[in-house]
């Protein structure tokens, strides 16, 4: 009886659920924990959590430093993060070198207002968009471009000479070249609706940092936000529209400078 019972119910129910566990291993763990193909347009990515969230780190960036510390559970820069949750208030927070969103699911928390992020990278870009949802942040808006002074396009670097992924160190530069996309450029000025109070500006976007202020300069102008530089020595090198203003360094953290007017 039990013989006849599997010949008619367990093996039909076993050979049609077979292709649906052909990359599944024991215990329902994935076989393939990577994308074992190499078609670049599929995301190909890690999923790590430490105590802000989760995140989708994508795997050609296993080598950089960031992603490293998010694999390894740990918080990155979280000195910088305290500096924004003491300064953001109530106001908006403009975030821009959001790699896959290392810092997003930090700032959401703390942020009352709106945080405007970008990321230029389309990769990285994907991969925030997961990391969005893994959190489930409702207020951010995460918009695909870089910042300049004027909106277009420009090329970023993305890939160095060995064709090895630059992760957060994507760049922008001169000209179409071996390891370059095109992406579009826009203007914090044209995206942050001119309501909106904005408490911080903090840039990670690999030496643009000028460009990127003359397109928010109006912005500046209206709201006075701390400015949080990534690498930037002293106020000189800032746009004499923004030292215009009276802003002066008001704190080092890490690698970053904020500038403040007392």
């Amino acid at each position: 009886m039990k013989a006849a019972l599997r010949r008619l119910f367990v093996r039909p129910i076993a050979r049609r659920a077979a292709p649906l566990l052909r990359g599944v291993g024991l215990g329902g763990r994935p076989r393939y924990p990577r994308y074992p193909g190499s078609e670049e347009a599929v995301l190909d990515g890690l999923v790590a959590y430490n105590e802000n969230g989760g995140y989708f780190v994508p795997y050609s960036s296993r080598h950089r430093p960031v992603a490293q510390r998010i694999l390894a559970g740990r918080v990155h820069d979280e000195v910088t993060l305290a500096l924004i949750a003491e300064r953001c208030g109530t106001g908006d927070v403009v975030h821009a070198g959001t790699y896959f969103g290392d810092f997003l699911p930090a700032l959401s928390k703390v942020c009352r207002g709106t945080v405007w992020a970008f990321e230029p990278n389309p990769e990285n870009h994907r991969c925030a968009t997961i990391t969005l949802a893994i959190n489930g942040l409702t207020n951010v808006h995460l918009q695909h471009a870089g910042l300049g002074e004027a909106a277009g396009s420009l090329h970023l670097r993305v890939r160095d000479r060995t064709g090895r992924s630059l992760g957060g160190g994507s760049r922008f530069v001169q000209g179409a070249h071996t390891g370059t996309v095109e992406v579009a450029v826009v203007r914090i000025d044209d995206v942050v609706p001119e309501d909106r109070e904005v408490s911080v500006i903090q840039l990670d976007v690999e030496g643009f940092e000028g460009p990127a202020l003359m397109g928010a300069r109006n912005t500046i102008r209206r709201c006075k936000p701390v400015l949080i530089l990534e690498d930037v020595p002293s106020a000189d090198l800032l746009p004499e529209e923004v030292t215009a203003l009276g802003y002066e360094v008001m704190a080092r953290c890490g690698r970053n400078t904020a500038y403040g007017v007392p």
